[in-house]
């Protein structure tokens, strides 16, 4: 039974070198879901609104210096998503070495077989 899953994500289950769902470590199935849910415009939206309503609620008024805390608060943050979109990559590199790897044994393969069938054709003209 296939789980629900992004286009993206689908993709790459049907190729035959890449690993996918069971065959996953739980931190190559965390680097997944960082890159789908980090690298999404439901993120951004969400990142944006918080910090517009923190700037309406919070922000004004009743700490004597927000904007300290808000830079504080976005560095950190900053900090943590560059290392995350990091791991993420890793595993994107990961797939795309998979799929590289799979297409150099499909291309020798073909190469064997191509070179069989010219030697197949010149037997058949020394027969004939």
């Amino acid at each position: 039974m296939m789980s629900k899953q992004t286009p993206e994500r689908k993709r790459w289950d049907f190729h035959p070198t890449v690993r996918s769902g069971s065959e996953l470590s739980i931190g190559e199935r965390l680097a997944d879901g960082m890159r789908l849910g980090m690298g999404s415009w439901t993120f951004i939206i969400l990142f944006v609104t918080a910090l517009i309503a923190w700037l309406f609620t919070g922000g004004f008024g009743a700490d004597p210096s927000p904007y300290f805390r808000l830079n504080l608060i976005l560095s950190c943050l900053a900090g943590l998503q560059a290392a995350m979109l990091l791991i993420s990559d890793k595993r994107a590199d990961r797939i795309r070495s998979d799929v590289a790897r799979h297409h150099l044994e499909v291309s020798e393969e073909i190469h064997r077989m191509v070179a069989e069938l010219h030697e197949l054709h010149q037997h058949i003209e020394e027969k004939s």
